[in-house]
C-alpha cells in the first residue's frame, strides 16, 4: 500500500513539472478530478498486491531507505526553524515587559537536558556492554559530545552579538531529537546483545523468528517517529507563509494565495480571484515530491525498518537502516550548527 501511495506521487510528481501558473492545463489536474485521481490510487493500490515475490522486495527496500534519509533531512528543516521560532516569540513575549516568558523558556530548556541527560544513561546501561557493543559507545559518545559542543556555542557572546534570540533552548531541543534519533538507530542494530528493545526491557511481549531473532514490529522508536512526523507535518500546514525559511523549503515565491483584494467587491459579495494566473504559490511538482518521500518514510517506519527476504519468510534488522539514522543526526547538528555560524561566515548577507 506504502509503494502504491509513492508511486502515485511520484507520477504527479512528473505530470506537475514546469507548471508555472493556472493557465497551464496541468494545473486543473492538481487542483480538480479528485475522482478520476482516487481512481488512479485504487488502480495502483490494487495492483500492487500482484506484485510477485523475489528481487523486487529487496530493491524496494533500498528506495525506502534512500528516501526515507531524504524525507528525515526535510523533518530537520522543520525542526530547526521550529526551535529557532519558539525561541524567537517567547522572548519576544518577555521582552515586550511580562517576564514569565522567561521562566517558560527556562522551564523548557530544562526538561528537554533533563530528559536528553536521562536518554542517555537509559542508553549506556541497555544499549551498552562492558565487554561489548562498542559501536554503540560511538555513537552514544559521539553524539553527546557533539549536543555539548552546539549547545556551548549557541550562548557564545559572537553568536549573540548576530543571533540575538540564539539560546540553550533551541540547543536543548536539537539535543533531545538526536537523543532520539541515536536511541532510533540502535533499535535496528541487528545484534539482539547490543538491542535489547524497549519492549524487551520492560516485558518479554515478542515473538522470535524462524532464525531466532527478536522480532517486534511495533516498537516505541516507530511510534515515537510517526508522532514527529505528524507534528512536523502540522507544522508546516500551520506555519505562516510570510516565513522565508519555510517559503524556500517548498520552492515558493512568498506570496500568500487566497487573498481578496479589496477592489473585487460587487453589491457587497466577494468574488473569487485565480492567484496564481501570473505565478503558482508553491512547486506542484516538489510539493508531490515531499509527499512521495513521506510515503517511503512512514513504509519504513511501520515495517520498522527491517529488511525481508525475498519470500518475506524473514524479517531482520540492517546496519543500513542504523547508519542511515545516526548520519541523519549528524546531518541535524551541523544544520543547526549552520544556522549559528552563517550569520559570522557570511556577514554581507541577511539573515534576518
Amino acid at each position: 500500500m506504502c509503494f502504491a501511495m509513492a508511486a502515485f506521487y511520484f507520477l504527479f510528481t512528473l505530470i506537475m513539472i514546469w507548471v508555472k501558473s493556472s493557465g497551464d492545463p496541468r494545473a486543473a489536474i492538481q487542483n480538480g478530478f479528485w475522482f478520476f485521481k482516487f481512481l488512479i490510487l485504487v488502480g495502483i493500490t490494487v495492483g500492487a498486491f500482484f506484485i510477485p515475490d523475489g528481487t523486487f522486495t529487496a530493491v524496494w527496500y533500498y528506495f525506502g531507505i534512500v528516501g526515507s534519509f531524504l524525507f528525515i533531512l526535510i523533518q530537520l528543516v522543520l525542526l530547526v526553524d521550529f526551535a529557532h521560532s519558539w525561541s524567537r516569540a517567547w522572548v519576544e513575549q518577555a521582552e515586550e515587559g511580562n517576564k514569565c516568558w522567561y521562566g517558560a523558556l527556562f522551564v523548557s530548556m530544562f526538561i528537554n537536558y533533563a530528559a536528553s541527560l536521562a536518554s542517555v544513561v537509559l542508553l549506556y546501561i541497555y544499549y551498552t556492554k562492558p565487554d561489548d557493543c562498542t559501536a554503540n559507545k560511538v555513537f552514544i559518545s559521539l553524539n553527546l559530545i557533539f549536543c555539548i559542543a552546539i549547545s556551548i556555542i549557541s550562548i557564545l557572546p559572537k553568536i549573540q552579538e548576530v543571533q540575538p534570540h540564539s539560546g540553550l533552548l533551541q540547543a536543548s531541543i536539537i539535543t533531545l531529537y538526536t537523543m532520539y534519533v541515536t536511541w532510533s538507530a540502535m533499535a535496528n542494530e541487528p545484534d539482539r546483545n547490543c538491542n535489547p528493545t524497549l519492549l524487551g526491557i520492560v516485558s518479554s511481549n515478542s515473538t522470535a523468528s524462524t532464525t531466532g531473532q527478536v522480532v517486534q514490529w511495533w516498537d516505541a522508536p516507530s511510534i515515537v517517529g510517526l508522532v514527529i512526523f505528524i507534528i512536523c507535518s502540522l507544522f508546516a500546514s500551520i506555519r505562516s507563509s510570510k516565513n522565508t525559511h519555510v517559503d524556500k523549503l517548498l520552492l515558493s515565491d512568498g506570496k500568500e494565495g487566497g487573498d481578496i483584494p479589496s477592489d473585487n467587491v460587487e453589491d457587497g459579495v466577494y468574488r473569487a480571484v485565480d492567484s496564481e494566473t501570473e505565478t503558482v504559490n508553491y512547486s506542484y511538482s516538489f510539493f508531490h515530491f515531499c509527499l512521495f518521500l513521506a510515503s517511503l518514510y512512514i513504509m519504513m517506519t511501520l515495517t520498522n525498518w527491517y529488511s525481508p527476504s525475498t519470500d518475506y519468510s524473514t524479517m531482520t534488522s540492517s546496519w543500513t537502516a542504523v547508519w542511515v539514522k545516526i548520519s541523519s543526526s549528524w546531518v541535524g547538528l551541523l544544520l543547526y550548527l549552520w544556522t549559528l555560524v552563517a550569520p559570522l561566515l557570511l556577514p554581507d548577507r541577511d539573515f534576518s
